[in-house]
Order: structure tokens, then sequence, then C-alpha cells
């Protein structure tokens, strides 16, 4: 793996980069309610926060035709330190959220081939790398980052080799992209993901837990993860996918030149 950034890290302060999948084709068919997972989420973000002051969280919505940037707690108002909640994460993300759907929606009505079926998760990796190089730049002094994926939306085989180049990206600046999958197959993207960037990929049994779940095994910053025992890849599918959207092929997936 090629060598770290040359910037000093905070060992127990994190950067989180959340991928958060707004699939409305996926969500419509799914057994939890969208507002049920975004409260468990909401929680989680929460929790992040609250685990240390310096820690930040940015959210970045994919939709099915576009992905954008709805919250940042970097540049989000100060929180209600006497009541012990964070109203800003809540009414800031929430609203952003709606006017995100809104328009992914829109964009969605103009594409005359039809809505896809598979979120843009190869523009919201590509966003979340940016984001995270320009935190790279900002200083002597940045949290550590990692991405966390959120998704539910079957993977879309045109996007394998955007993904792939974001993988390896992720990779040669050591940033983990930890995946937390609730569809019901497993993803072979986001394993690859993980396996290659050294983060955690579950998929969740019992999604009324879901914050138990987000609060354990994805909650640990870098430095701590490396005195506990999270859930290993097992069987992680590294079959190349087709970019004419045709079954998944026995040949070896591509690998990043060194």
């Amino acid at each position: 793996m090629a060598s770290a950034p040359s910037k000093l890290y905070a060992d127990d302060v994190s950067l989180l980069v959340v991928l958060l999948d707004t699939n409305p084709f996926f969500w419509s068919s799914f057994s939890l309610p969208f507002s049920k997972f975004l409260s468990h989420v909401l929680s989680f973000l929460n929790s992040i926060l609250l685990l240390n002051q310096f820690n930040q969280v940015v959210v970045i919505a994919t939709g099915c035709n576009s992905c954008d940037y709805i919250y940042d707690s970097s540049s989000a108002t100060n929180t209600d330190a006497e009541s012990g909640r964070m109203p800003a994460l809540c009414s800031d993300l929430l609203r952003k959220l709606d006017e995100f759907v809104t328009r992914d929606q829109h964009l969605g009505e103009k594409d005359s081939l039809g809505p896809p079926t598979s979120s843009l998760l190869s523009g919201s990796l590509s966003m979340a790398l940016c984001y995270i190089q320009k935190v790279f730049r900002s200083g002597p002094l940045h949290p550590q980052p990692r991405i966390l994926c959120l998704q539910g939306s079957t993977d879309g085989p045109e996007q394998y080799v955007a993904i792939m180049n974001a993988i390896f990206s992720a990779q040669r600046s050591m940033v983990p992209i930890d995946s937390c999958f609730m569809g019901s197959n497993n993803s072979a993207f986001l394993q690859q993901a993980s396996y290659i960037t050294g983060g955690v990929y579950q998929k969740p049994q019992q999604l009324d837990g879901l914050f138990q779940y987000l609060s354990t095994v994805f909650a640990t910053d870098l430095h701590s993860r490396t005195f506990l025992r999270l859930p290993k890849s097992v069987g992680v599918d590294f079959r190349a996918s087709s970019v004419f959207g045709q079954p998944q092929s026995d040949v070896p997936s591509a690998s990043n030149v060194k």
C-alpha cells in the first residue's frame, strides 16, 4: 500500500464522510421505511459528534441521477449545549435532503432512457475523496478520514470502472471505505471497496436495530479499531462487471498499478 499523505494525524479524531443512498426505487419496496432509516442515521451521526468535540461529519446524498453535499458539521451552527441536542444537524440535513430528492427526481424525468434503478455510487465516492483531499491540504493537523457507504440499491454495472478507480484512489490515500449494505443480496462493489481499502463490510440482519449496528461497528475511530475485533470480509466477489450490463464475468477484476 502506498505511503500516507505527509500530514500529521490526530489519533482519536475522525472525519466521517457518509454516503446516503436516497434511491426511491429501493426505498419504496424496502421493509424499513426511509423515515425510520433516517432516524437511525441521525442518531448515529449525533453520537459521532458527541464522541469527540473535534470529530467532523460530512453527508453526501447519493441519488439515481446526481449526488450532492447535504451536511457538513464544520460549517454548521453550534450545538445546543444545555439540552444536549444537536438541532442544527437534523434541521439542516433534512431540509437539504428534501431539496436534493426533489432535484434528483426532476433530473430523472428529463432522461429519455428512463430513470436508472441503481444509485450513482461512483459519483458520491469521487465527491467524498475530493473533500478528503481538500482536508489533507488544509493544514498540518487533520482528522483521520474514512468513508461510510449506507447503501441499499443494486450495483450498476456501467459504473464499474469509475467505482474501481475511486477504490484504488482511496487505497493510495489510506482512506478506509466502510459499507453498511441493506439490500437483499450483497454488493460486490462495496465488498471489494471495503476489502481493498481495509474497511468494514456489514450486512445487518435485524434492521430494527440498525442504530446498534452503526454505533458498535462503524462509530469507532481508526486508532481504536486496532484494539477491536470487527467483522471480517468473507466470500468477497472479485468478478468484474460488464459495462454493458451483462452478468458478472469470471475474469479477475482490474487491479491498481503501483
